[in-house]
């Protein structure tokens, strides 16, 4: 007996991002440049929480994240949303990008970081503190295996579910579990053996 095709009613709706995404990987160039454009505020979050809002290559950074999309579009398959696509390969962009800036700066032996981010409502003292937090967060993420900074930072920089980062990543939930939980002990030991970082991070017993 031939198997039956599903029925309408148990098929899920498709997003206009997806159906322009399945467009951009046909070489569609008019849905390229609309799908390029309703992803673009969600890759230059990722990118200036990485990099810092005040960071002076964010909008390069946000433009090859752009590009490396569009050239990562043949291989997309539709297996997460084409916004979790881009935003796994912008976080994956500015990872590399803020490695690479580390390395100027220590050969400028320039220790500056390039942050304008305030809230209003926070006091200079409470604005500085989360400051430092969120630098010192971003170095040490360059300082572990780039799948396990990957995951944290779209789970804890971004604010996304297990299953959201699992989808992203094309991985099995328990990987993505496992990928966070090395990444936390790897960076709790640098935090501990580092005064000045447990210190700034609050680390408590």
């Amino acid at each position: 007996m031939p198997a039956t095709e599903p029925s309408r009613e148990t098929q899920a709706p498709v997003s206009a991002t997806m159906l322009l995404a399945r467009d951009a990987a046909r070489g569609d160039t008019a849905a390229t440049a609309q799908l390029l454009r309703a992803v673009a505020p969600l890759v230059n979050r990722v990118v200036r929480a990485m990099l810092g809002g005040g960071h002076p290559d964010v909008p390069d950074v946000v433009q090859q994240s752009l590009i490396g999309l569009v050239r990562a579009l043949p291989a997309f398959r539709g297996e997460c949303a084409p916004e979790g696509y881009a935003q796994t390969i912008a976080m994956r962009t500015a990872l590399l990008a803020r490695k690479r800036w580390r390395l100027d700066r220590l050969r400028r032996d320039d220790d500056a970081e390039t942050e304008v981010t305030v809230d209003p409502k926070a006091s200079p003292e409470d604005t500085a503190l989360s400051e430092r937090r969120r630098t010192l967060l971003r170095e040490l993420m360059l300082e572990i295996p780039e799948e396990q900074a990957e995951a944290l930072g779209l789970r804890i920089m971004l604010g996304w579910s297990l299953e959201e980062v699992a989808q992203a990543a094309g991985a099995p939930l328990n990987t993505i579990r496992s990928r966070l939980r090395l990444a936390k002990e790897a960076l709790r030991k640098r935090i501990e053996a580092a005064p000045e970082v447990y210190a700034a991070l609050e680390v408590g017993e």
